[in-house]
């Protein structure tokens, strides 16, 4: 079985391997793809029963699944998929197939590398040595991550890991979830709530989902309330974050907040962000291995292939 037509937002060439196109090519009669600047979506919507969409590249809106009226699949490109207007799809029985898991281990030891970069300052280290100083005795403070209070947010799958990787490196690891992880708990990764887990943590590390309750999670209230001195490393969506309070946080130059996701940032932000030295910016690589890119595009196809047999995979709605 195949779809009659496959609509693609966003999509560019290199976003698939060889291997992966011929597959989708097998499993479409007609395959249309349209950039994010198309003036044409709508009205090649209007045949189509599959819908792909580079979800951050391009949102689909109420508009788009309204002009579908024969569409029977939406895939998004992402794990993330509150852009993909979930709850209204489902009222038109359309299922959304996600890409979970993908990059677990990437981020997670992206999440990891990151805060030894800062802690063993790393960047000035290798400056140093350029410029021809070899001397043994460090020039600015350096320190462990080993018997830190390391908690994290949200104990998700890459939470999880993150979790995990703290506990290699002989930190005391606390997290807190809307729900209790007893299979965590048993592994030594203890439960906080919310307001400690702040205030105590040395290093932070938030790992939700952006949807309608995770939404400035991260208000002025919570970015008050986190330990001076400590390192909050977010590799989640911006979404999760009110960057005003943060912007005051920041300001008094008693924690770290380190980040990725500067793709999805407006000019105006990151250049506000960056006149502070204790603000660390990174483009969106957390995610970016080899492997991790390989399981995405597996993941993909797959999850087309399962609905056209019946038996669908990684439905989010």
């Amino acid at each position: 079985m195949t779809f009659k037509k496959i609509v693609m937002l966003g999509f560019s060439d290199a976003l698939l391997d060889s291997e992966h196109w011929q597959r989708l090519d097998s499993l479409g009669n007609n395959i249309v793809k349209l950039g994010k600047d198309s003036q044409n979506i709508v009205e090649e919507l209007r045949g189509a029963d599959c819908l792909l969409s580079n979800i951050f590249a391009v949102p689909i809106t109420r508009e788009f699944i309204d002009a579908a009226p024969n569409l029977r699949y939406i895939g998004v490109y992402s794990t993330a998929y509150g852009k993909a207007e979930p709850e209204y799809a489902k009222t038109k029985n359309i299922p959304i197939c996600n890409i979970p898991g993908f990059s677990t281990e990437a981020v997670a030891e992206f999440a990891i590398g990151a805060i030894l970069e800062y802690i063993r300052d790393l960047e000035r280290s290798k400056q140093l040595a350029r410029e021809g100083d070899f001397s043994e005795v460090p020039k600015f403070p350096i320190y462990e991550i080993m018997r830190k209070n390391f908690g994290v947010i949200g104990l998700g799958r890459i939470g999880y890991r993150i979790a995990e990787l703290a506990l290699a490196f002989g930190a005391n690891v606390y997290y807190w979830s809307r729900n209790r992880k007893p299979e965590a708990e048993q592994k030594g990764i203890k439960y906080k709530d919310i307001d400690r887990l702040l205030a105590e943590s040395d290093f932070l590390s938030i790992n939700l989902p952006w949807n309608k309750d995770t939404n400035l999670f991260m208000n002025e209230v919570k970015i008050r309330k986190i330990k001076p001195g400590a390192i909050f490393v977010n590799l989640s969506p911006n979404e999760l974050i009110d960057f005003s309070a943060l912007e005051s946080r920041l300001a008094k130059n008693d924690m770290v907040y380190i980040a990725d996701h500067t793709d999805e940032m407006l000019p105006d932000l990151i250049k506000t962000l960056s006149n502070y030295k204790n603000c660390v910016l990174y483009p969106p690589l957390a995610f970016a291995t080899k492997e991790a890119r390989l399981n995405k595009q597996e993941t993909f196809i797959s999850n087309i292939e399962s609905f056209l047999r019946d038996v669908p995979t990684n439905v989010v709605n």
